[in-house]
C-alpha cells in the first residue's frame, strides 16, 4: 500500500468515527435515528472495521509506537462502552411495549434520561476528541516517511 493510500484509509477511518459520534449527537437531540446506524460494538462501526483490518498495517510502521495503537483502541473502546449508555437509554426493550419491539421503534425517554445521555454524550464527546488528537498525531508520524518505507510494509 503506497503512503498516500495509507493517508487516505486513515482520514476515511476519522471521519467514519466524526460521523458516528455526530450520530449520536443527533440521537439525543431527538433526531429519528435508527439504532443499527451507530453500532454498540467496536468492530462493526467504519473505523473499528478500518482499524481491526487494515488498520493494524500501521503496527508495523517504525515511527508509530505500539503502545499508541493500544491507547487509540482503548479509547475507541472506552467511546463504545460510553454509547452503550446513551443506547440503553433510547433502545432498551425492557421497557418498550410489544409492538415497539417488533418494529424497532425507540422507547419514550423522559426528561431525566434525557438529561443523563447528555452526560454520556459529553463524556463520549472528550473521549472523541482524545481519539481524534491520537489518529492527527498518527497522521503526522506517516507524513514525515517516504514513500517507499510505507509500501514495503
Amino acid at each position: 500500500m503506497t503512503k498516500a493510500e495509507t493517508l487516505n484509509q486513515l482520514r476515511l477511518a476519522k471521519a467514519a468515527h466524526v460521523s458516528w459520534v455526530q450520530r449520536a449527537k443527533l440521537l439525543i437531540e431527538g433526531f429519528a435515528i435508527n439504532e443499527n446506524s451507530i453500532p454498540v460494538n467496536s468492530t462493526e462501526c467504519g473505523f473499528g472495521k478500518w482499524f481491526y483490518s487494515d488498520g493494524q498495517s500501521l503496527n508495523c510502521i517504525r515511527n508509530i509506537p505500539i503502545d499508541c495503537m493500544q491507547d487509540i483502541e482503548t479509547l475507541h473502546f472506552n467511546l463504545h462502552d460510553i454509547y452503550l449508555n446513551i443506547y440503553r437509554v433510547y433502545y432498551n426493550t425492557d421497557k418498550q411495549g410489544f409492538f415497539s419491539k417488533m418494529f424497532g421503534q425507540k422507547r419514550k425517554v423522559t426528561a431525566g434520561e434525557i438529561v443523563l445521555a447528555k452526560k454520556y454524550y459529553d463524556e463520549m464527546e472528550q473521549v472523541s476528541k482524545e481519539l481524534v488528537q491520537s489518529l492527527n498525531l498518527m497522521e503526522r508520524r506517516i507524513n514525515v516517511l517516504s514513500d517507499k518505507e510505507i509500501s514495503s510494509l
